[in-house]
């Protein structure tokens, strides 16, 4: 990974966070399935796409710019003096969780390792606010957010139908802080 520092966001961030690319492809989709027996259950199975996918962001980019002190935590990615990444966590939602919101990669820094790093951080922050488990959250569009929290050891945890604002299923990964 090249050198990059993980911190706290500042003021000065803020708008360069905003102006990041914030899209993202995928070449797959999760499909949910309804078990066929008499238990209740379901699971979600990749299900390819005939070409890559675009994806806007799933919700507003802008509102980071007035709500970002709102914020549980918000920490930044920065190369060289800029802001290549972002992940946003709130507290306030579910007892002893840090629920991770947003975690956004600028496209030229994707998979080098630059959002693993954020979350790491991001759970060496929760462990010293005493929570017990981090949340993330994805659209079921989102392969690589999928991939990435299964490759960190996050398990799914459930789903809810028309979650984000363009009407997207959340999905939802969990793992426990140690």
């Amino acid at each position: 990974m090249p050198r990059v520092e993980i911190r706290v966001a500042l003021s000065p961030d803020i708008p360069a966070l905003v102006g990041l690319d914030h899209t993202s492809e995928t070449q797959r989709v999760w499909r949910l399935n309804w078990d066929e027996n008499d238990d209740l259950g379901a699971t979600f199975r990749p299900v390819p796409l005939p070409r890559p996918l675009k994806l806007a962001y799933p919700r507003p980019v802008k509102r980071l710019l007035d709500d970002w002190q709102r914020r549980g935590v918000v920490l930044a990615a920065i190369h060289d003096g800029a802001a290549i990444g972002y992940l946003i966590g709130e507290t306030r939602w579910v007892l002893d969780t840090l629920w991770v919101t947003d975690l956004v990669v600028d496209k030229p820094w994707r998979r080098q390792g630059v959002a693993t790093a954020l979350l790491l951080t991001a759970e060496e922050w929760a462990v010293g606010e005493g929570l017990q488990q981090i949340v993330l959250e994805m659209s079921f569009r989102n392969d690589p957010a999928v991939t990435l929290a299964q490759h960190l050891g996050f398990n799914f945890s459930g789903f809810l139908y028309g979650y984000y604002p363009q009407g997207d299923t959340a999905l939802f990964f969990a793992a426990p802080l140690t």
